[in-house]
């Protein structure tokens, strides 16, 4: 019994660590979709069209890309917490900026330092969990930083929807001296404070630890994070002997013979371009603006925003509940097959969208099988992809280049992400059945790129990776 109580205890202590991690992707999430609820304010507070709404909400994400790529050589030479701390203070100075622009060029510039932060926590997190987790609870505990993103995601539309119902439904009205969207876009302040305080008492990675010979820190946050069953001298030993090998990783580091980077460098930035390249974010960031194209109106869509962000927490539940059981790369598979099916029907459905009167609308039952076919693909998406990649992306590396690679697949994923934010605008009014439909390509051609090349990792300690 007390052997039990011990082990229950030490568990508890990795979820509440990692949980505090994970604050970091739930900024992450609130932060990216936030904007989905302020975007039609801002267009109609500026005066902007499809062009430049695709630039300010995308620009955030050229940021996203620094901050992936600088995060992983910042949390080896500072740590990873003090790393976190950056993050967070980043997000707090972005959310009060975003709130009081004087122009569109001011708020872009906002932006771009919020989606540093983003980029940061994009990469902080899941490597912090990976290495604090032990390897039995790595993959649900990984689950954590996917899970506090799409928390981060329905939260920012529950507070979106309130804020507008408060401003009688409509985004440009006042309050408080300010207009509605302002404040949506201010309203991160208050979990970036959170993420400072809990980035500050949370313990060091040990492998951070023993890297810069700190040994007895690193025995004692081993001795809370996997129990004192283990060999702590042989779990030293085990990671100085893989830090040995090691230097201060630069990109020189991922240099292999497939078009000049390592083949597993390669497998983890198409993953997370992948990720990406199926549209999931078409959803977060403008589905209010989406579903007003097609005659829903300006409230009603920040709820159906809202309904999205809950089926994408459920989805991530039942991942968190299978990636340990069933393992990576068949939940990989399952989404991608679930995910090509349902865009095509959405592709289908938006086909028939009509204009009459200057007001498009989408007939029935057009209309209803296209807001259940995206719910479906946000679920299936939830369920593998939205979770599995971030998993892998923590994991999947060999400890040489852990930090490195995942910074570069990171940095890749937001670039991607860049691609499909900045042209959804200009797509969605050219053709935005056939936008929808290449969503589903890419989705199918996802499910052939895992089935041939990405490795089961389930079950297996950090330094059997590579």
């Amino acid at each position: 019994m007390a052997t039990t109580k011990g082990h229950e205890e030490h568990l508890g202590h990795v979820v509440f660590i990692t949980a505090a991690a994970a604050i970091g992707g739930f900024l992450f999430g609130y932060d990216s979709s936030v904007i989905n609820g302020a975007v039609t304010g801002i267009q109609k507070h500026f005066g902007m069209g499809p062009g430049q709404t695709g630039f300010v909400v995308a620009i955030a994400l050229l940021g996203s890309a620094v901050g992936a790529w600088f995060a992983g050589g910042l949390a080896d030479r500072w740590g990873r917490t003090r790393t976190m701390q950056l993050a967070a203070a980043l997000f707090a100075v972005s959310s009060i900026g975003q709130m009081l622009p004087f122009a569109t060029w001011d708020l872009a510039a906002w932006r771009v330092l919020a989606g540093m932060a983003i980029g940061m926590a994009s990469v902080l997190g899941p490597a912090y969990i990976a290495e604090v987790a032990p390897p039995a609870y790595r993959g649900r505990l990984g689950s954590f930083q996917q899970l506090a993103i799409v928390l981060g995601i329905a939260v920012s539309q529950l507070v979106n929807y309130l804020i507008a119902q408060v401003a009688d439904g409509d985004v440009n009205n006042r309050l408080w001296g300010l207009e509605a969207w302002q404040w949506m876009l201010g309203a991160c302040f208050v979990p970036a404070a959170l993420y400072f305080v809990f980035a500050s008492v949370i313990p060091e990675s040990p492998r951070f630890l023993v890297g810069v010979g700190r040994d007895d820190k690193a025995r004692t946050v081993l001795s809370e994070v996997e129990g004192d069953d283990i060999d702590l001298d042989a779990r030293i030993a085990e990671i100085r002997s893989v830090l040995r090998t090691e230097r201060r990783q630069t990109l020189r580091d991922l240099r292999g013979p497939a078009l000049g980077l390592l083949p597993i460098v390669w497998i983890g930035i198409v993953l997370s371009v992948f990720q990406q390249l199926v549209g999931i974010n078409v959803i977060f960031y403008y589905s209010s603006v989406l579903w007003q194209s097609v005659g829903i109106g300006q409230s009603s869509s920040l709820l159906i925003s809202f309904s999205s962000s809950i089926i994408n927490i459920i989805g991530t539940f039942i991942a968190i509940a299978l990636v340990d059981k069933i393992g990576r790369k068949p939940l990989l598979l399952i989404g991608s097959a679930g995910m090509a099916i349902s865009l095509a029907v959405a592709s289908w459905a938006f086909s028939a969208a009509v204009e009459a009167g200057g007001r498009v609308t989408l007939p029935n039952p057009e209309g209803a099988i296209a807001l259940v076919a995206a719910n479906v693909f946000v679920l299936f998406f939830a369920l593998s992809w939205g979770v599995v990649v971030w998993v892998l992306l923590g994991e999947m590396f060999p400890n040489r280049i852990r930090a490195i690679a995942l910074s570069v697949a990171a940095a890749a994923q937001w670039l991607a992400n860049w691609l499909i934010t900045e042209t959804f605008p200009l797509l969605s009014e050219w053709n935005l059945s056939m936008t929808y439909l290449g969503y589903a390509v890419f989705a199918a051609l996802s499910f052939v790129f895992v089935t041939r090349w990405v490795r089961e990792t389930r079950g297996r300690k950090l330094e059997e990776m590579g």
